[in-house]
């Protein structure tokens, strides 16, 4: 992640896409959260999106992507078919060059040419077109091709194809299935893990801490599968492996690049949870794991142990529709052996750690108007080699406040209203700590060229409008 730049006025690039923004909100009369499940059930956004839109799920949601996305079956097949459209405008404290300067050591050859300015950015984030429902009687999938806006490119995003079964086992009622997934935790149904946590949308243009657990780092990059089951609505067990796509499938797919790195052998994921609905007060705790060997130079032989641990805990109120309050919690803990990154001169100690604590909470009033607020906080070991920054620590701590408006999606409809949801958000992240300071964390020595980067200055404004159909 790279960040904005400021400008005094915006191009006749940026303009184009303030109109195509401003088409796509006129045409907008009722909308649904993703459409095309919408179609399948005839159930309106609100029963499985705690906001009417987004990834955050409701007991009934998660219940549906556990049974594979096939409940339901009306509307024809065409129907599971749909888009989505997000455009941004992002602002940070302070000015940056790098998109526009080549003599900054820090210019990211990706955006040359782009029409970046130096900061007040408008951008098309992204553009994506999906498969979303049932396939067959017991399975289902979600499928999202998507272009990146920002970095010009074309891939397979997230995707999950699950098949699933039910029965009852000692008067206990079973749900089982397998998902065949390519990113770690897409397929997770608490909206705690990375693949699908708070915020759920976030400006690709802003600076962003350099170091987090590897379980959030390749999605796309890797496939898998897991097992999973759910006991009497009570207990989850799920347990798979991954490994990289070959490197002609992870370029077929869009997800190549020298940077790209790869797994030797399996990599194991294991998850565990357990939930309760009580009278429209919903609980759940967990514990999930993932441990993979990675090669960090795809030329040189030798690989890296990661080991991450990690425990989750979420809470909805979901009595009063009018009223929703939720808390949610996750940690995880990354035991990291560097033997292949300390061989090859990039680590001065094999041995290392890192411990990421993600806490938000959200109101939502009439599943139309939220506020969320979120903490973040990232430690890890000292390294000199590793980490070049004046603690020698990969420490960053930071603070995400949002607004988010959905007009649509409280009803449901089978017309031309089912193809079309719409959610305006508005967002601040604030840095006390960046890769390891608050204060000149690029390390800029007195008698350097440049001038020092504090923590603070990479705090983020961004708005987002993101449309489904």
């Amino acid at each position: 992640m790279n960040i904005l730049q400021r400008s005094k006025s915006l191009n006749k690039r940026q303009l184009l896409i303030v109109c195509e923004l401003v088409f796509f909100i006129s045409i907008s009369n009722t909308a649904f959260a993703l459409p095309s499940f919408t179609r399948q059930t005839g159930m309106a956004c609100i029963s499985c999106h705690t906001q009417a839109f987004g990834p955050n799920l409701t007991p009934l949601g998660r219940q549906f992507k556990l049974n594979a996305y096939s409940s339901g079956g009306g509307d024809s097949f065409l129907s599971r078919f749909g888009g989505t459209i997000q455009g941004s405008l992002t602002n940070t404290k302070r000015n940056d060059d790098k998109f526009i300067n080549p003599d900054n050591p820090n210019f990211d050859a990706n955006f040359k040419n782009r029409g970046y300015n130096s900061n007040n950015n408008l951008a098309l984030d992204q553009a994506s077109v999906f498969f979303g429902g049932k396939v067959l009687q017991q399975m289902g999938a979600f499928v999202q091709f998507s272009y990146d806006g920002i970095y010009n490119r074309l891939s397979l995003d997230n995707t999950d194809i699950r098949l699933s079964s039910e029965s009852d086992v000692l008067d206990k009622n079973l749900i089982y299935g397998i998902s065949f997934n390519n990113n770690p935790t897409v397929q997770d149904l608490w909206n705690t893990t990375p693949a699908w946590g708070f915020p759920y949308v976030g400006s690709s243009l802003a600076n962003t801490p350099a170091v987090g657990p590897i379980i959030g780092a390749l999605g796309q990059q890797v496939g898998g599968a897991t097992l999973y089951s759910m006991i009497d609505d009570l207990v989850f067990l799920e347990a798979g492996a991954y490994t990289s796509f070959a490197k002609y499938a992870q370029k077929g797919l869009g997800e190549w690049d020298n940077g790209a790195v790869k797994i030797d052998g399996g990599a194991p994921y294991w998850r565990i949870a357990l939930q309760k609905d009580w009278h429209g007060h919903y609980f759940s705790l967990g514990h999930f794991g993932f441990r993979a060997n990675i090669q960090p130079n795809v030329n040189i032989a030798g690989t890296d142990r990661y080991t991450d641990l990690g425990m989750d805990f979420n809470y909805q109120y979901l009595a009063n529709p009018l009223h929703i309050y939720e808390v949610k919690a996750s940690y995880i803990r990354e035991q990291q052996e560097l033997l292949a990154t300390a061989n090859q001169g990039g680590a001065t100690h094999p041995q290392q750690q890192i411990g990421f604590l993600g806490l938000n909470g959200s109101y939502t009033y009439d599943q139309t108007y939220s506020f969320a607020a979120g903490f973040n906080h990232l430690s890890g070991s000292t390294d000199t080699t590793l980490y070049a920054s004046p603690t020698n620590k990969p420490n960053s701590e930071y603070f995400t406040f949002e607004l988010d408006y959905v007009p649509f999606g409280k009803t449901a409809s089978a017309g031309i209203e089912s193809y079309l949801n719409i959610r305006f958000a508005l967002q601040y992240v604030a840095y006390t700590r960046f890769n390891g300071s608050s204060k000149n964390y690029t390390n800029v020595q007195p008698g350097d060229t440049g001038m020092p980067r504090n923590a603070s200055d990479n705090n983020t404004l961004y708005l987002n409008t993101w449309l489904i159909f």
